[in-house]
């Protein structure tokens, strides 16, 4: 088995290379209907190469962004804040909100700009991108994290008063808008932070008791480069 992020071309090659039966991904390979499946279109053509070599592909996406454990406890983990409940409540499982990132509290007030570097070092990234630090002067403490896509949940930070939103694809009137609503916003990249589902899907497999799995990764690939 692999596991991966996102099926790529790469990552299909990888599969190829190394005989796996199964792909399980975090992000779907088909995020609109298709039509046809053949050579004509990239995401098709992955498919054609994963039929013609035997391999299952098997995607868990929004499950695994809510599901308890999961996601988005995983982020606030891997970061190191004291979570205190979902960002976004969507339901409750044995008595208890679940929903999409966290918010609750860092241990110490810092600098937005020295928050930026401590997401930059423990989700080990190339670079992040910060907006609000001439809006968000004070020291910080009450931290949102939500892990992929966070321009929607912009108005769940503001909501939960917290006043970073660590996040991924923010867009410049998001990120302006955040700022003046007293909500700095530390773009870690999509990739950024929703990697960290490629090496808890490894352990979790291999773990399967009596399974005797033997479960690869993909390849590192940050998607984006900063060029000064």
């Amino acid at each position: 088995m692999l596991t991966a992020l996102d099926v790529t071309d790469e990552v299909v090659e990888q599969a190829i290379e190394a005989d796996v039966d199964l792909i399980v991904s975090h992000h779907p390979l088909i995020f609109r209907p298709l039509k046809r499946v053949n050579d004509e279109d990239f995401i098709s053509r992955r498919i054609v190469r994963l039929l013609q070599h035997d391999i299952c592909y098997f995607a868990m996406h929004t499950n695994f962004d809510i599901a308890p454990g999961c996601m988005a406890d995983l982020a606030a983990a891997q970061l190191g804040m004291i979570a205190e409940e979902p960002l976004e409540i969507t339901d409750e499982v044995d008595g208890k909100p679940v929903g999409i990132g966290k918010v609750g509290v860092w241990k110490d007030p810092v600098s937005v700009e020295d928050m930026a570097k401590i997401v930059k070092e423990k989700f080990h990234l190339p670079f992040v991108t910060v907006f609000g630090t001439g809006q968000v002067t004070k020291q910080v403490q009450r931290i949102a994290i939500s892990p992929g896509s966070g321009g929607s949940m912009v108005k769940a930070a503001i909501d939960k008063q917290a006043e970073v939103l660590i996040t991924g694809d923010i867009g410049h009137h998001d990120g302006i808008d955040a700022a003046a609503n007293g909500v700095s916003v530390i773009d870690a990249g999509h990739y950024g932070i929703e990697q960290i589902f490629i090496p808890f899907m490894q352990r979790f497999l291999s773990e399967i008791p009596g399974a005797n799995l033997e479960v690869i990764t993909a390849e590192p690939a940050f998607p984006e480069k900063l060029i000064q």
